[in-house]
Parts: structure tokens; C-alpha cells; sequence
């Protein structure tokens, strides 16, 4: 006797205007997300996660729960922890035992990762407004926001332990 599985409904798929829209979404950002890192990574050997993380730390007085910047990253604790490793050996963090329970591991930003960043930012703002914010109307960006930010928030709503934003 044959195994028989349950029917599944139809998918709801994209009609053609949807589908040329999410592949230019697709597309377009992981284009976007290469050319900021690549920028990034020739003009100051950092990586645009590790900006990321800078920008971060900078946003909590230069010190931050390492759970807390995953979450924040929407990035898993085990890459966060490799990324944080290889900011430390260069300088620009510290892994610090958390003063406020003594059990979790805080990530510190240095003085050269202060320095870094503010070297760094002009060359990550000037690619964000090259490549996108210049490229659309205001109205067009404020859409993408506004889109983007309903993503967000369907998506972390499945998420309400984390501390995403």
C-alpha cells in the first residue's frame, strides 16, 4: 500500500510585478550590503559587520551584553562571539564580566575602536548615499523605510525576548 501524505494548498504565488520586485529587493541589497563591506574593508580593513558592531557599542556608551549585540546585529551569538574575537585582537573591543550580575560577558569598545569608528563613519555614510539615499526620491526612501520597518516589526514580533532594536 502506497504512503499517503497529507494535500498542502496551493501557494499563493508572486504575480509577475511582485516577483520582479522581490528579486530586485534580493538583489539589490545584497549588491548594496557587498559594496559597503567591500568600501569598508579596502579603505579600513574593517568589515561592515564590524562597523556595525562599533556603531553599536557607540549607541550604549561604548559597552554592551554580547547576547544583547547579537540580538541587536540580528546575527547568532556564535558569530557575534568570532566577530567580537577578531575585533579584540586587533584593539578595538575588550570582553569584560558584566558588573550588573557578574555572569554575562560585556562587550567594551577601546579608545582605537572610538577612533576607528569616527574615521570610518564618513566612508560608510558617503556609500550609503552614493548607492542608495541619492539614488531615489525622498518620498521613494521613505517609502523603503516605512516597508522595511513593517518587516521588522512582523519579524520580531516572533522574537520578544530579544532586544532588537
Amino acid at each position: 500500500m502506497a504512503a499517503r501524505f497529507p494535500t498542502r494548498p496551493e501557494p499563493r504565488w508572486l504575480d509577475e510585478d511582485q516577483q520582479v520586485a522581490w528579486r530586485a529587493l534580493v538583489l539589490g541589497s545584497t549588491l548594496l550590503f557587498d559594496r559597503l563591506d567591500d568600501d569598508l574593508r579596502r579603505r579600513h580593513g574593517i568589515s561592515l559587520v564590524e562597523y556595525e558592531i562599533l556603531v553599536r557599542l557607540s549607541e550604549r556608551e561604548g559597552r554592551m551584553r554580547m547576547a544583547q549585540l547579537a540580538d541587536s546585529l540580528a546575527h547568532s551569538r556564535s558569530r557575534v562571539t568570532h566577530t567580537i574575537k577578531r575585533m579584540e585582537d586587533a584593539g578595538l573591543v575588550v570582553r569584560e564580566i558584566s558588573q550588573d550580575d557578574g555572569r554575562g560577558i560585556v562587550a567594551v569598545m577601546t579608545d582605537k575602536g572610538q577612533l576607528l569608528l569616527e574615521n570610518v563613519a564618513p566612508t560608510h555614510v558617503d556609500g550609503v548615499r552614493d548607492h542608495l539615499v541619492d539614488l531615489v526620491s525622498p518620498d521613494d526612501f521613505a517609502a523603503l523605510g516605512r516597508v522595511m520597518n513593517a518587516v521588522s516589526d512582523h519579524l520580531i514580533a516572533g522574537h520578544p525576548d530579544r532586544e532588537m532594536r
